[in-house]
């Protein structure tokens, strides 16, 4: 297959840093290449992604994220770059909505976001032309009006990431500053249990700003560390030294990325069963799952006992980037048996 994948804008593919839409694409679009298909990525033009990339795109310096004529400029040099593809794999939010015909060519999009009210008015409008892909089941059971294709988990080279049979620090947290990520409760849990918290966190926008120094700041002290901004090295070390990774997410988050992330290094999640965690963590294995502060401290406290070996095969065998890769191609080969291209050359060859 010839596969077209658009990522956003505003971000390179992979990501320096934070950015979990384009570490899904990356990771996506290699191992599509490794599986013998042929892959063409619409990028911003700072990627370093090794696959072939659709030319003359910006660097995603100096873009607004809210920028919509800078999306939609995006969207469509892509588009005019896929004229040969047999499928087209879209992240953004407006390119699903182009109403561009590009006859026989199906095409499909992977929801990254909530079924707010927002996002679920686009995704309606969205379903009239592509397929659309859910990232859990949690976030397919909220969709309203909206008709879900497939649901496919996300997967990252567990390969790439460095298993650690032990721990030699506290536990760790990982995410934005933003009281939906639960670090606010992060640090009250470490506390309550008595274990060290080391926090490695986006803080770029000014609401992230704000909510660091009126409300985490003043938290911060021998016992809670709070790192910056990791890079990919910085965040798998962090994790790999980790009792756990602490992830009382507050909101129904449709994937964790960290959580699987903190499974490939061996490193037990302690989460909330919101949104996907309970399709991730594997209570009392992998992890525990808690709702109250006291709850997840006792959780925290006895992670020190679960298998790091189990970990680390629970994300090989259930969020690798072979699994999320051979999920796609299976999916995408079913979109193309229903294309009308595949119906006029079943009927061009007298089937």
């Amino acid at each position: 297959m010839r596969i077209g994948i658009l990522a956003p804008p505003w971000i390179p593919v992979p990501p320096p840093s934070y950015g979990g839409t384009e570490s899904v694409v990356h990771t996506l679009a290699v191992g599509l290449e490794e599986a013998g298909h042929n892959v063409v990525l619409a990028a911003s033009g700072d990627s370093t992604c090794p696959v072939p990339m659709v030319p003359s795109l910006p660097d995603s310096s100096g873009l607004s994220m809210d920028s919509g004529r800078q999306e939609i400029l995006h969207v469509l040099r892509a588009y005019d770059a896929m004229e040969d593809v047999d499928i087209i794999h879209d992240h953004t939010l407006l390119g699903p909505l182009c109403q561009r015909r590009m006859p026989g060519v199906p095409r499909t999009t992977t929801l990254h976001g909530p079924f707010d009210d927002e996002l679920t008015l686009i995704y309606r409008a969205m379903q009239r032309e592509t397929a659309l892909v859910a990232i859990s089941h949690h976030q397919a059971s909220t969709a309203r009006g909206v008709k879900i294709d497939a649901v496919i988990h996300h997967g990252i080279d567990v390969r790439s990431v460095r298993y650690s049979p032990s721990h030699t620090g506290g536990a760790c947290f990982l995410g934005r500053m933003h009281p939906n990520k639960g670090l606010l409760q992060a640090i009250m849990v470490a506390r309550r249990a008595g274990i060290p918290l080391r926090i490695g966190a986006k803080m770029r926008e000014p609401f992230e700003l704000d909510y660091f120094h009126d409300v985490i700041e003043p938290l911060l002290g021998p016992d809670v560390e709070y790192l910056g901004e990791l890079g990919t090295a910085d965040k798998y070390r962090l994790l790999g030294e980790s009792v756990a990774l602490l992830n009382p997410i507050q909101w129904p988050e449709p994937f964790g990325m960290v959580m699987i992330e903190a499974l490939a290094a061996g490193t037990p999640v302690v989460a909330t069963p919101r949104g996907s965690a309970p399709e991730i963590v594997s209570d009392g294995e992998t992890g525990f799952l808690a709702d109250s502060v006291q709850g997840l401290a006792e959780a925290l406290q006895g992670c020190s006992w679960l298998s790091r070996r189990d970990c680390r095969r629970a994300a090989e065998q259930r969020f690798s980037s072979q699994r999320m890769v051979g999920d796609y191609i299976r999916f995408y080969t079913e979109l193309l048996a229903g294309s009308p291209r595949a119906a006029e050359e079943t009927a061009a060859a007298g089937y």
